[in-house]
């Protein structure tokens, strides 16, 4: 952790050397570090990329999830990179359980002003939910929308809801 804050000049490609050695490691500290990178909007894309996927892949430790999926959303609101929004909506799938998630990535995936594969990740990760009642709800709303409705439809007839 400290060659990665010490190497303000590293490349991309260094700074992800270092990250694939953290996480190899088990260290309390490696998920708040990785939280502290990606919440820096300094960071090269491709890194913060590489930590919305590590995070997305790994399975945290329960006490940290609340905190990651708080991380992800401040990622997600950011209006910057396009790539790093869509890798944040599919992050979140895995913090569904977590308040606030399904209701962002529902506001997410029924704005007709974003991206329409940004909108479909976001939808995606609600859709691995499953048929919980927010999710359910949110799925209701999206079923008539233009362009993500059938999709919504034909989840709601899986879990036979629809």
């Amino acid at each position: 952790m400290a060659a990665f804050r010490a190497q303000a000049s590293m490349s991309v490609r260094g700074k992800l050397e270092v990250l694939l050695d953290l996480e190899r490691l088990r260290d309390s500290r490696i998920v708040p570090f990785l939280l502290e990178v990606l919440a820096d909007r300094r960071e090269a894309t491709a890194v913060r990329i590489h930590i919305l996927r590590r995070l997305r892949s790994g399975q945290p430790v329960p006490d940290y999830r609340p905190a990651i999926a708080e991380a992800i959303l401040r990622v997600l609101s950011e209006r910057s990179s396009q790539e790093l929004r869509l890798q944040a909506a599919l992050a979140l799938a895995k913090f569904t359980d977590i308040d606030g998630v399904p209701s962002a990535l529902g506001r997410l995936a029924l704005d007709p002003d974003e991206p329409i594969d940004l909108r479909y990740s976001a939808f995606t990760s609600l859709q691995q939910a499953g048929a919980t009642p927010e999710c359910t709800a949110l799925l209701r709303q999206l079923s008539t929308d233009e362009a993500l409705g059938r999709s919504a439809q034909s989840t709601l007839s899986i879990w036979r809801l629809g």
